[in-house]
């Protein structure tokens, strides 16, 4: 008997065999056909959804945006966390890895990708500044920061933070890296009217620790 599955639970099956097989094969290296197989369906159904595999890795990306600004939201509603740790924690949410997240990053930082990597950026700029917005609002009715304009400092730190750091646009040596991140922190204390050294545990999130926010 033909088994026919709703729309959306059949999408989200092909979403999950190509996230598989692009971690595994990479994306050049996997191919529709290998998609249907792993699935079991015919190509007219793959097509039907998607209408080709760079439409697939779109969707993934979309996908992926999704999880990813709702697993920041989640930790940013966590009241009882100091508002400087959920802040580190909530950037850190949005690291793209296990599945095929490191093959999506390298895929769209190819230059045929450009509008790929752009959507990301755009996703991340409209998606993240709000959560920290409100998180910096919070930290001002605190007495951790002062500024009139949280969100718009926010939109200059994740939009800088997303350039230099992003890894395609500025090329850094290791040394230069270090330098941009400590002037960045330092920038941004200012630009929050945050107390001098108050924010330098953000630098744990660009070198791979996460701590407690704490001196």
């Amino acid at each position: 008997m033909r088994i026919v599955k709703e729309a959306e639970e059949r999408r989200n099956e092909i979403l999950d065999a190509a996230d598989e097989l692009f971690s595994q094969k990479g994306f050049d290296g996997t191919s529709t056909n290998d998609i249907l197989e792993k699935v079991g369906i015919a190509r007219g159904t793959l097509y039907y959804h998607f209408k080709s595999k760079e439409d697939i890795m779109d969707a993934l990306i979309e996908r992926y945006n999704v999880r990813l600004l709702d697993a920041a939201r989640e930790i940013a509603a966590e009241k009882s966390v100091p508002v400087n740790v959920r802040i580190l924690r909530a950037v850190m949410a949005l690291n793209m890895s296990g599945g095929s997240g490191e093959e999506i990053m390298e895929h769209i930082h190819k230059p045929q990708n450009a509008l790929m990597h752009q959507k990301i950026q755009r996703a991340i700029l409209n998606g993240v500044v709000p959560i920290l917005a409100d998180l910096i609002r919070e930290g001002i009715e605190q007495g951790l920061f002062k500024t009139p304009f949280p969100y718009e400092c926010m939109e200059m730190v994740v939009a800088y933070a997303n350039a230099v750091f992003d890894g395609d646009m500025v090329e850094l040596t290791d040394e230069e890296r270090l330098t941009r991140i400590q002037a960045f922190v330092f920038n941004v204390e200012r630009l929050l009217g945050a107390e001098s050294g108050s924010l330098m545990f953000v630098m744990q999130m660009f070198t791979g620790g996460e701590g407690d926010g704490h001196e």
